[in-house]
């Protein structure tokens, strides 16, 4: 059974750091490309930053460009998001996602395009 589980969520003051990890399990990362993906309360589900499968290739929202590092371990079956300088704008709900991609320097950018989900993890930016 294919899952993903993110952990590394929780309360930070403006500018702080957290790390997202994204564990994937019943499947080789090597043949998936990822993509994290966040949604605020009221708001749509977010494209943050998404990562080939030969993680080569990246691509992050303008919103958290320069702040937010996505890379991947392989060998780990993990998926990491690096998140400094942390805003209140920041704060939501953190998905990985995984889809099946036989290019292995392929960017996915549309939340449409993966079929494999987490359950999510709370960030929240507060003072």
């Amino acid at each position: 059974q294919l899952q993903l589980v993110e952990s590394g969520g929780g309360v930070v003051q403006p500018g702080g750091s957290l790390r997202l990890s994204c564990v994937v399990s019943g499947f080789s990362l090597d043949y998936y490309a990822i993509g994290w993906f966040r949604q605020a309360p009221g708001k749509e589900r977010e494209g943050v930053s998404c990562i080939s499968v030969s993680g080569g290739s990246t691509k992050y929202a303008d919103s958290v460009k320069g702040r937010f590092t996505i890379s991947r371990d392989n060998a780990k079956n993990t998926v990491y998001l690096q998140m400094n300088s942390l805003k209140p704008e920041d704060t939501a709900v953190y998905y990985c996602a995984a889809t099946f991609s036989p290019d292995s320097h392929r960017l996915y950018r549309n939340y449409s395009e993966y079929g494999y989900w987490g359950q999510g993890t709370q960030v929240t930016v507060s003072s």
